[in-house]
């Protein structure tokens, strides 16, 4: 099974590029095209949060039209700090699991070979996440409910700190919390991030917490604790997790932007010896 994970969009109405100067909805029909063109094709697309900027009037329509347009295998979406989760509820309800919930964006995928659970880390007007007390819950009894089957989880903001001062700030505010209840569901093996714009790796109790780079820009790699922040334009990207019996998850970093080659591996003759 292959599991495409896109996040950070940030898309726009159109015309309107995010910070001055990322062309978001062009950066993500680029990785739309991309997924498209992948041989084989995954099987979903799990899309971590940050669907837009600041949820404005026409993201969510751009986001249906490139859906429609290029993946038509399941999509799987949850908000992040710059979503609207009434607007995206309204403009993506036709998305599986969309409105499963009557509060949150946040529902399980049990028919896959391994299991998906999307949360909703939403704080609206604020840029750190937080999952309540009813989340929490939620999400224990949804694990409780199927035990015996690899899991993936979901979610915008990262559960740990990953010592970029200035995203740290802005994690999950109640990472201790779920990564108790995520240690009492050993069959939780990958727990999948947005939010950071970087790639990062740690655990999460027992799974691989893992951070997926953005389709559009990525920020400032920087441990200066006082850092206010900033974004660049290192290349964007994306992950495929691909899981099968034998090997579980396996993750893959894949590149939006065509680069030279493929070229063949071919060995340098030996000049030292005799002709």
């Amino acid at each position: 099974m292959l599991i495409c994970q896109l996040t950070d969009l940030h898309m726009r109405p159109p015309g309107l590029a995010a910070n001055r100067v990322s062309e978001t909805n062009m950066f993500a029909e680029r990785a739309f095209r991309k997924v498209a063109s992948l041989a084989p094709r995954p099987d979903v697309v799990v899309i971590t949060g940050d669907l837009t900027e600041r949820g404005m009037e026409g993201g969510y329509a751009n986001l249906a039209r490139l859906i429609r347009r290029y993946l038509p295998m399941p999509v799987y979406v949850t908000t992040g700090n710059h979503d609207q989760r009434e607007q995206l509820r309204s403009g993506l309800q036709h998305l599986p699991g969309v409105v499963a919930d009557p509060h949150y964006v946040q529902y399980a995928v049990d028919d896959l070979p391994v299991r998906i659970v999307m949360l909703d880390t939403l704080v609206p007007g604020s840029a750190h996440g937080i999952l309540t007390d009813a989340q929490l819950a939620w999400l224990d009894k949804t694990l409780s409910a199927v035990t015996d089957k690899p899991t993936m989880i979901g979610m915008h903001h990262p559960p740990f700190a990953c010592g970029v001062g200035y995203m740290d700030r802005i994690n999950l505010r109640n990472a201790a919390a779920f990564t108790a209840l995520i240690a009492r569901h050993k069959q939780v093996q990958r727990v999948i991030c947005g939010h950071h714009h970087r790639c990062i790796v740690t655990h999460v109790a027992q799974a691989i917490g893992s951070i997926c780079p953005s389709v559009a820009h990525q920020v400032e790699l920087s441990f200066h604790p006082d850092d206010p922040g900033a974004f660049l334009f290192e290349p964007p990207a994306f992950q495929l997790h691909r899981w099968d019996p034998a090997d579980g998850f396996v993750t893959h970093t894949v590149y939006v932007e065509d680069f030279p080659g493929p070229y063949p591996f071919l060995s340098e003759v030996n000049s030292s010896k005799p002709r």
